[in-house]
Order: C-alpha cells, then structure tokens, then sequence
C-alpha cells in the first residue's frame, strides 16, 4: 500500500483535504469537512446546488478511482470524497429553505447524522451496492444511495415537524 500524495491534486480531493487522514473514524470527519463547505454550497440556487452536487458525484467516480490506484488499495477507508458527495446529497432538502438560525443548525444535524447512519449501517441497498460495485464507482455509489436514502429522510421528518 502507497502513502497518500496530497500533492496530486485528485489525491486531494480524495481524501477530502485531509479530513479522511484523520487516524480514527476518517468517513465521519470527511463528512465534516464537507460541512465545512456546504455553507457556501447552500448560497447557490436550488439547481445550481444540484449541478454542483452531480459533477462533484460523477467526477468523484475519477477521483476515487485515481486514488485507489494510486494507494494500490480499492475503497480504502482514507479516501472520503465519497463521504463528502454523499454528505451534500443528504442536506439537499435545507438548501431552498437554509437561514442559518438555530433551528437551521439543528437540521443541519440531523442531516450529518442521518448520513453517517446509513453509511455506517449499510442497510439494503446500500450494502448490496457496497459488495457488488467495483472502482471508481463502487467506492461512490454506496455513500450516494446513503446520502439519497438520509435526504429523503431528513425531507420526511422535516414535513413531519412542519420545519
């Protein structure tokens, strides 16, 4: 196995500017460093954080893949900007209506948590998709179908509490 070379610029990305270098937990603090920079995702339009939110999906299948050959290790844990792509999927539902009070924070938390959930847990499909998918794609899709699956969530609990 390779050391990682932040140097290489998709190695970067990959490993979520170093949040995935953490020495324990490295997908929970890649989900941290994308909330890090979804507040100046969330000053974007509805579509325009859509737009963004796809090409950082599909161009994460390239950088996931670069960096997995690169360490000579398929979906090694280190690499998080699948954390990262997931992470803003899960919080598409507070993008339209984010203000930043506490009870935006607060959604803001559930979201991060309804991710890490389901990424961690792996139910089906996520799991399936995690065991059956290879490369640059299999290391995205799992935390893409658990970023989709905690967005629909946190949407329905928001529609629940009329938040």
């Amino acid at each position: 196995m390779n050391k990682p070379n932040l140097r290489d610029p998709l190695q970067l990305l990959a490993f979520g500017f170093g949040s995935g270098l953490a020495p324990k937990a490295p997908g929970t603090f890649g989900s941290l460093g994308a909330l890090v920079l979804f507040p100046l995702l969330a000053l974007l339009t509805l579509p325009a954080y859509l737009v963004v939110v796809l090409l950082a999906s599909l161009a994460g299948i390239a950088i996931c893949d670069h960096a997995a050959k690169a360490l000579q290790v398929h979906d090694d844990g280190r690499i998080v900007w699948d954390e990262f792509a997931g992470q803003w999927i899960a919080l598409i539902p507070l993008v339209p209506v984010l203000h930043w009070d506490g009870a935006s924070v607060l959604w803001l938390l559930v979201g991060f948590g309804l991710f890490r959930l389901f990424d961690i847990a792996k139910p089906w499909p996520i799991g399936y998709l995690d065991r059956k998918v290879h490369g640059g794609l299999g290391i995205m899709v799992d935390d893409l179908a658990a970023g989709a699956i905690a967005g629909a969530c946190l949407y329905a609990l928001r529609m629940l509490f009329n938040a």
